[in-house]
């Protein structure tokens, strides 16, 4: 079957397409991304959704899809989110886990006011949001153990989480805006 035909069988739902193309791509995928990431638990959650993203946008393909192109590209692009969301979530963990015990009085009233900020940003949050980072950024809860104990899906965390995530950072910038302004 050509690249055409199996484009225009996934867009039908047809899993034998599905599958040629999962066995054709799965392993250089997958090792694109260990090697992209470096991690494997990390490598695999993209290589995941990755295969989701072809499956809930099947439909959407263009006729002539070049489908390795549009499944590395999905990765890479997943992976490059992960990073700016492992980027923002390092920066919660540090501030809210760490108190200045060291350098100068500037300093530590310097990291204070962050962290000051940085709570008064998470307290703006609904509460599902809140509780939602606390668990997995702070506290460094699974995903799967955090849906669990609120009683979620894996993907409605991964929305709740996602959309948490871009609050906070919004409201970080907000807070960012106001002090420059005023």
């Amino acid at each position: 079957m050509d690249e055409r035909e199996r484009v225009a069988r996934l867009k039908q739902g047809d899993a034998e397409a599905f599958d040629q193309i999962y066995a054709e791509y799965s392993q250089r995928l997958y090792g694109f991304l260990l090697r992209l990431s470096g991690r494997r638990d990390l490598a695999d959650d993209l290589f995941q959704e990755t295969w989701l993203r072809l499956v809930r946008h099947a439909e959407r393909l263009r006729d002539d899809s070049d489908l390795g192109a549009w499944l590395y590209t999905v990765a890479r692009n997943l992976h490059h989110s992960r990073g700016r969301l492992t980027r923002l979530e390092e920066r919660v963990r540090v501030e809210l886990t760490q108190t200045p015990a060291t350098g100068d009085g500037g300093e530590q009233a310097a990291a204070r006011m962050r962290l000051e900020r940085l709570e008064a940003a998470l307290l703006e949050l609904p509460e599902a949001s809140r509780e939602v980072l606390l668990l997995v950024v702070v506290d460094g809860v699974t995903q799967d153990r955090a849906a669990a104990v609120l009683g979620l899906s894996h993907e409605a965390l991964r929305q709740r989480l996602s959309r948490a995530r871009q609050l906070l950072r919004e409201r970080l910038d907000e807070a960012a805006r106001s002090r420059k302004s005023g």
